[in-house]
This record gives structure tokens, C-alpha cells and sequence, in this order.
């Protein structure tokens, strides 16, 4: 890739859909920032590359066959934001692949503890590895170790954001469309349904990353449900309302329930209040799913939620077959791996396998 030629005070003063342009050499996809990078053609392929790997791993020999193509390469996990199941996914998806793996889980074990910025820590990394996934509490975070290595670095590697602080996280946005894809397919596909958002959607980075990801489909409707306070951020609204899409704002979970075609659950991101005990008005049971409202749910609806999770789906209604997300989980890994394909060449060699 070419170095942006423009500082990074320049660079953060562009819209998102231009910085994705600096992010997308020629059309191609290295660095994994946002979801305003894809377009539907992509989220097309890696739809099918994603089944295609699921197939081919169903037997020993395709199993030595994906293990195979990567094996020379090294990834970097660099989580240091409590992670259980992204640093999972990624890890067996880089273990598909051949991929070797380290982590760091904390800053305090390299020399960021020293004094050493980011932005060095981050170039250091480089010099070891042919990518590097992060996950980091600040906004913003993998974005700009892009940006240093692009500029700077002799030889750039792929970042690929695995949630940045309360900004984004698009490698669960491909994994959640993936899903809807394979799950909606079976009453006409994804173009002209409802979408129910529930819950924190102020500081869910998931739920934001997905909205993003729903606009390259036609006809969507969005139900953002939350308690005042909590509401969507107002850059996703406009832009959705900008692409003519209808947006529903409510605070009344009931009245909706029946509309929706898929319910998106996200639970408290308390993580974030900036004084202790903030959150403590939030009143979950208004915004939560389970044996007292499932009934309202039509029987083609799905319910979805990237987990953990806490009150807001009840466990009773885990085994009703509506229910996603632990088959939104596992789609994850098999959704990674086609990710990490795709960004280092491998993907036709396996759609021609």
C-alpha cells in the first residue's frame, strides 16, 4: 500500500467513508478497521468463502489442506481489553489456516510499561509478524496503528481491529451479517426485513458496526430500542436516514417485539461510565427477552446477541429455535478464518479446492 501523504491531524478530520479509501488499496482489503470499508460484493464473497472453508474442514484431508496454506505466516494477538471469545475465534481461525499465534494480554508485560509510545510499540511489533489483530479499550486504536505503519513502516502488515474501544468492531459485523445471511436466506434473505437493535446501543460497538454493514442491503427497516440515555449515536442515524432507509426510535421493547424479523439483544456496557455507579439507573428487565414476552416473537424471527451476556436473554429460552447466538459464536471462527484468507491471497486457491 501507499503511504496516505497527509498527517494523522489531517487524516482524523475525514469522515469515516474517506478514511476507508486510504484503508482500501485498489479495491482490496488488507487492514480491517471499520465496517464503511465493506461493500455488498465483498460481504458476498466472504459469504461464500466462509461456507466453502466450513465444507472443505468437514474432512481430515481438507482439514491438512487449510492447515497447509498459511503455515509460513505469523499473526499477533494483541488483546489487551478482557476478551474471551473474539481471542478464541481468532486464535482457532488462525490455527485452521496454519497460522502461528502469539499474545500479549497486557501492556504491562511490553515496554509500553517503560514509557515506549504506542506508536513504537506498534512498529517494534511489526518487524515479527505478518499481522497484527488487536483488541484495545481506546478509540481508535487500531486505526491508528494503520495509519504509522502505512506511513512509516518499509514493510506494512495487516491490522485488524478486533474492537476498539466503544467505536467499532467489524470482524463481529461479518460474522453478524454472515449469520443473518444464512439464517434469513430461508424466508427471501436479508433485503427488506426488520432489524430490532435492544438495549446500550450508545457504547455497543457491535451494534454500530452492523448498522454500518445493513446499508449495503435494500429496503432494511431499524428498530433502535433503548432507555433514554442509551440511544444510538446520532452519526448512525443520519447517515442511515441519509441512504433512505426507515429508522424507528423507541424506548418501548413490546410494542415492536412483533415487527422485527431479527432481534439484536446487547447487554450494559457499564465498562464504560466515566463515574462509578452511572449505569445503575438502567433498568434492564424493560430491555431483556424471556419466558414473559417470547410469545410476541413471530415464528420466523430470530434472536441475536454477540455475547457475554448477562440478564437481558433469559436462559430459559436458549434451546427455542430462534435463538442465534450460540450458532452466531461458532460462525465467528469460520467467518475469521475466510477473513484471514482473503487478506493474504489464499481465497480462490480454496474456492477452486
Amino acid at each position: 500500500m501507499k503511504p496516505y501523504g497527509i498527517s494523522w491531524d489531517e487524516y482524523t478530520k475525514l469522515g469515516e467513508s474517506e478514511r476507508a479509501k486510504y484503508l482500501n488499496d485498489k479495491g482490496k482489503i488488507y487492514d480491517v478497521i471499520f465496517s464503511q470499508q465493506y461493500n455488498k460484493a465483498f460481504l458476498d464473497e466472504i459469504y461464500v468463502l466462509t461456507n466453502k472453508i466450513r465444507l472443505i474442514s468437514k474432512t481430515r484431508e481438507g482439514q491438512r489442506f487449510l492447515k497447509n496454506l498459511l503455515g509460513t505466516k505469523k499473526a499477533l494477538l494483541y488483546f489487551i481489553q478482557p476478551s474471551s471469545r473474539t481471542f478464541l475465534s481468532f486464535f482457532s481461525a488462525c490455527a485452521t489456516l496454519g497460522i502461528a499465534c502469539t499474545d500479549i494480554r497486557s501492556t504491562e508485560i511490553s515496554s509500553e510499561s517503560k514509557g515506549e509510545s504506542p506508536e513504537d510499540t506498534i512498529r517494534t511489533f511489526s518487524s515479527y509478524f505478518d499481522a497484527i489483530i488487536m483488541r484495545h479499550p481506546e478509540e481508535g486504536y487500531a486505526e491508528k496503528a494503520s495509519f504509522v505503519l502505512n506511513n512509516y513502516s518499509r514493510r506494512p502488515i495487516p491490522i485488524i481491529n478486533a474492537g476498539s474501544g466503544k467505536d467499532q468492531h467489524p470482524t463481529q459485523a461479518l460474522l453478524d451479517i454472515f449469520t443473518l445471511q444464512k439464517s434469513l436466506g430461508k424466508i427471501g434473505g436479508v433485503d427488506g426485513k426488520t432489524i430490532m437493535f435492544v438495549g446500550d446501543l450508545k457504547r455497543g460497538r457491535t451494534v454500530r458496526s452492523l448498522s454500518y454493514l445493513l446499508s449495503n442491503f435494500k429496503d432494511i427497516k431499524f428498530i433502535f430500542c433503548a432507555p433514554e440515555g442509551y440511544q444510538m449515536g446520532q452519526d448512525i442515524i443520519e447517515h442511515l436516514k441519509k441512504n433512505q432507509y426507515e429508522v424507528v426510535i423507541t424506548s418501548d421493547m413490546k410494542k415492536y417485539l412483533s415487527d422485527a424479523d431479527a432481534i439484536y439483544m446487547t447487554r450494559l456496557q457499564d465498562e464504560y461510565d466515566k463515574v462509578k455507579g452511572e449505569s445503575n439507573a438502567y433498568n434492564t428487565k424493560d430491555f431483556s427477552l424471556g419466558l414473559h414476552n417470547i410469545s410476541l416473537i413471530k415464528p420466523s424471527a430470530f434472536i441475536m446477541h454477540p455475547l457475554p451476556r448477562r440478564s437481558e436473554i433469559s436462559t430459559d429460552i436458549d434451546n427455542d429455535p430462534r435463538a442465534l447466538y450460540w450458532r452466531q459464536m461458532r460462525n465467528g471462527m469460520w467467518t475469521r478464518a475466510a477473513l484471514l484468507a482473503y487478506i493474504f491471497g489464499v481465497d480462490e486457491e480454496i474456492i477452486r479446492y
